[in-house]
């Protein structure tokens, strides 16, 4: 797709990097022709972590490879939606993108596969990054649990999903809404270990239900649910461990922890659309990313839990979550199918507001 674009570099909007991995870079010269040749790529990426990620990986990779890299950003439905509206040539060479999303536009043909003769690395990092059911591989993870003020609870108690029908809590919780990323991996989680698995909506959705009246509230941003713990209105809620990280590190007295049972995590994927203009620009962009250098880099800088088996992984992100950064699978972490996900998300969104947070 010939077009020309106006470079831009958008500044970080939140400092919960830890959440998402988002890029921006340089952009190639004042030659508009420029745009689609071998020496520049465009990434399709999340709107925060930008100074932090143009540190730990463009300006490394560009240094690297010569090749520029162009940065727009947005979120996962908005940037989804316009390559859905372009049908896949949207001028964007490499998506970084949410799994469930990932999924929804793989089954739309928005995306092309690619393998290992193409990006080296994908022999070089975890089996669950690359499992199959998806174009492209996960360059981070998240993982779900409990974050929990440590003046109120033990780690122990914040582990039990008991926690959420105990009335000494009545009030002083808070959970993720099915819409964000923590929500459907939560949902997922009471599934699994109250009904039949982790696809058993009717169960899960009964059981939060009956914990909605002591839950404060049903959240939709990493900020809601940060402020409500550290101004002391809750005590704990279902968050991702990456919320934890940087609380943490600035000494508050809260911790995470992973559930005792019904341990999902949520992977974000490198795509490349369709349409893309310089595939061979995409896989370069892609086999750095994967790369033991970029995955520790990235981890420090960051904090993303890294998907290359040999990254180093800093103490930042072992004082959150401990040893299950190095083998989130041996821990008793899984991912979920998106073949279960995607055709069901839009019905169980809805019947989620109406049978879980309106109580």
């Amino acid at each position: 797709m010939n077009r020309t674009r106006t470079s831009r570099l958008l500044a970080a909007s939140s400092a919960l990097a830890a959440t998402a991995l988002v890029v921006t870079g340089c952009a190639g010269g004042g030659d508009e022709d420029a745009v689609g040749s071998s020496d520049s790529i465009v990434v399709s990426a999340f709107p925060f972590g930008v100074e932090q990620f143009q540190e730990a990986i463009v300006d490394p990779f560009t240094e690297k490879t010569g090749i520029e890299v162009e940065i727009e950003t947005g979120s996962n439905a908005d940037r989804l939606s316009q390559l859905q509206l372009a049908g896949g040539d949207a001028g964007i060479d490499v998506m970084l993108i949410s799994d469930s999303f990932a999924a929804s536009g793989q089954e739309q043909g928005l995306f092309q596969d690619f393998d290992e003769s193409d990006v080296p690395n994908l022999g070089a990092i975890a089996d669950f990054a690359v499992e199959e059911g998806y174009d492209g591989p996960a360059y981070s993870y998240q993982l779900n649990g409990t974050l929990y003020s440590t003046d109120d609870l033990t780690a122990e108690q914040a582990a039990d999903w008991s926690l959420y029908a105990d009335p000494a809590n009545s009030g002083r919780l808070a959970f993720p809404d099915i819409s964000v990323t923590a929500g459907q991996l939560a949902v997922s989680g009471v599934a699994e270990t109250f009904g039949s698995g982790p696809y058993d909506v009717d169960t899960a959705f009964e059981t939060i239900g009956g914990w909605a009246p002591g839950i404060l509230q049903f959240y939709t941003s990493s900020t809601e649910v940060t402020n409500l713990l550290t101004q002391g209105e809750i005590v704990a809620a279902d968050a991702l461990s990456g919320f934890a990280t940087t609380l943490v590190a600035s000494g508050e007295p809260v911790a995470w922890t992973a559930p005792a049972e019904g341990r999902f995590m949520a992977t974000n994927r490198a795509m490349i659309p369709s349409g893309a203009t310089n595939v061979e620009g995409a896989y370069a962009f892609i086999d750095y990313l994967l790369s033991v250098e970029a995955q520790t880099a990235s981890a420090e800088i960051v904090g993303d839990l890294p998907v290359a088996l040999d990254a180093t992984i800093p103490s930042e992100i072992t004082d959150v979550v401990g040893d299950i950064a190095a083998d989130p699978i041996a821990a008793g972490y899984a991912t979920l199918d998106p073949a279960e996900i995607v055709p069901n998300r839009a019905q169980w969104v809805e019947r989620f507001a109406r049978e879980v947070a309106s109580r």
